[in-house]
């Protein structure tokens, strides 16, 4: 793909991957909430364990792409912190149906 040459362009092609990160995002949402059924508890939502496996491993990857690790470090993160609230809420609701 040629370097965009107007900063119309650049935020053409921005707009693109953000159209396809949200459908991305939606589909990890349907993931966390099928998750969300197999936990018993908060802890097991947060699962600290696991999200810092994940945001090594994202460190990882967003080197070999050339993404600055910070970067993807961040973006993890806060993508992991809005799903576990997610998940936190839908916890509390099928608690409180019971």
């Amino acid at each position: 793909m040629a370097d965009p040459t107007t900063l119309t362009e650049v935020r053409t092609r921005i707009d693109a991957i953000d159209a396809d990160l949200i459908r991305l995002l939606a589909d990890r949402q349907s993931l966390v909430r099928a998750a969300a059924a197999f936990k018993a508890d908060a802890q097991a939502v947060r699962a600290p364990d696991r999200v810092a496996r994940v945001v090594a491993l994202a460190r990882e990857r967003a080197a070999a792409a050339g993404l600055d690790p910070t970067v993807a470090e961040a973006v993890w993160r806060a993508m992991i912190g809005a799903f576990v609230d997610l998940e936190m809420t839908e916890q509390a609701r099928r608690t409180a149906e019971r």
